[in-house]
């Protein structure tokens, strides 16, 4: 339909062309001479001038933009300028919008390779100080430590420490790659509140009594059951806990806490008093890999990839880490859980 009109634009500025010639003509008759002359060249400007209106200056748009696109000059291509109100200038918005969506997934591009390029740098730069310190530790058990009783167990506790680094760095990194594909599946189920805060106050116990830290739970007696996938929140209440240990110093404590909140949900708490984050750091705390204190994180062991698998795993449960942390006064990590009974009826997708 839009075709049409342009067609019948053009031919509507024909015809009119045609019939100043044919009044000419007509004309001549009377008045020989310069009037014929005449009248075709009007007819000639006012056929150039409909021909430029209607296709030149279009088409001269269009093939400006697309050199844009090409050249990926994006900032020219999405600059105002003029364009008729008719197919030809439809054709051209088109245009400028394509330009427009194929800027936006370059810039994804970009992102991605740049993500891929720092995560790469990033298992690399993990994976190396394990590595060099057990081919360290056996070179010198190699060299004659072996037989040096005094010193061959610390250079095998070494290795062996840092085997469970490795170890652990690639568990994580399969669990965190399985999340994301969709490969490791969340269930959605009851489970008693209660319970798995006892089950994680277990879990961490052994840590807890090395750094002298206290454990408790505060949590009410009459808390209903929550819904979602218990052996994954566990390991989300865990790695919150243990981290709260970590960066804690002795006489602290950790403490996980409940509450019914007025919108039918159950929020659970790790709190600690410990070193606390400053507020700049704390929006990057799930990215992977970032530590805000690169040699402490590492002499505690972490991989970097704990809050990073927290994130995830919420995510699944349609859910959000809260976190809100002042340095010398200590942390709270947060989230939501829906109850039994409401998510019954709104089951995870």
């Amino acid at each position: 339909m839009e075709w049409h009109r342009l067609s019948g634009k053009i031919a509507g500025a024909a015809a009119t062309g045609a019939l100043l010639l044919a009044a000419g003509f007509a004309l001549a008759g009377w008045m020989p001479g310069l009037l014929v002359p005449a009248l075709a060249l009007g007819v000639g400007a006012l056929a150039y001038a409909a021909a430029r209106r209607f296709l030149e200056v279009p088409l001269d748009h269009a093939h400006s933009a697309l050199r844009q696109i090409h050249h990926q000059d994006f900032d020219a291509l999405s600059a105002n300028r003029q364009l008729p109100h008719d197919e030809l200038g439809a054709l051209l918005r088109r245009v400028d919008r394509t330009g427009q969506a194929l800027e936006e997934e370059i810039e994804k591009l970009k992102r991605l390779e740049n993500y891929r390029r720092e995560y790469i740098g990033n298992v690399s730069h993990e994976l190396k100080t394990p590595i060099f310190t057990i081919q360290g530790s056996a070179e010198t058990l190699l060299s004659g430590a072996l037989d040096d009783p005094d010193a061959n167990r610390s250079f095998v506790e070494k290795i062996h420490r840092n085997a469970g680094r490795l170890d652990n760095l690639a568990r994580d990194l399969s669990e965190i790659s399985k999340i994301e594909t969709g490969e490791l599946q969340m269930s959605a189920e009851p489970f008693d509140v209660g319970e798995l805060a006892s089950d994680v106050l277990e879990a961490v116990e052994s840590v807890a009594e090395r750094k002298e830290i206290t454990l408790r739970a505060r949590l009410p007696d009459d808390l209903p059951r929550a819904r979602g996938d218990r052996d994954r929140l566990l390991q989300v209440l865990t790695n919150l806990a243990d981290n709260a240990i970590k960066y804690n110093s002795a006489g602290g404590f950790v403490e996980i806490v409940a509450r019914l909140l007025p919108s039918d949900e159950i929020k659970l708490s790790v709190v600690d008093d410990g070193i606390g984050v400053d507020p700049d750091h704390v929006p990057r705390l799930t990215e992977r890999f970032y530590r805000v204190d690169k040699s402490r994180s590492r002499s505690q062991g972490g991989t970097g990839l704990g809050l990073a698998i927290v994130k995830h795993i919420l995510s699944a449960h349609d859910r959000t880490l809260q976190v809100e942390s002042t340095p010398d006064q200590g942390s709270t990590f947060s989230f939501t859980l829906p109850l039994a009974e409401e998510a019954a009826r709104r089951p995870f997708s």
